[in-house]
């Protein structure tokens, strides 16, 4: 059996990815990516805090269903939007949506 600790430093890791990739990137397809990492960690979280502290209930795992549900029409909303952004701008640079603001 896999101990919880190890859960939560893959959680953090995976956050800490995410935040990097989030901040660094100027690709708004590599930005949502990051984005759904930062997400991700969150479920584990999730789930490894119902695992620690109530074992014989399910509700850390209705919410990591919850969230991953979220997160989904999330991603569909930004793909979306990075599409309109796309074919207007011609671009997926974060750069291209500064023009937005005229």
């Amino acid at each position: 059996m896999v101990p919880v600790q190890f859960y939560f430093v893959l959680s953090a890791l995976l956050f800490f990815i995410g935040v990097f990739g989030f901040v660094t990137r100027r690709n708004l397809i590599a930005m949502l990516i990051s984005v759904e990492l930062i997400l991700n960690a969150v479920d584990i979280n999730f789930a490894a805090f119902n695992r620690l502290l109530f074992p014989s209930s399910f509700e850390g795992m209705f919410m990591t269903l919850f969230s991953i549900g979220v997160s989904a029409a999330e991603s569909a909303v930004a793909i979306a939007i990075i599409i309109g952004v796309y074919r207007n701008f011609h671009s997926d640079s974060v750069d291209s949506i500064t023009e937005l603001k005229n």
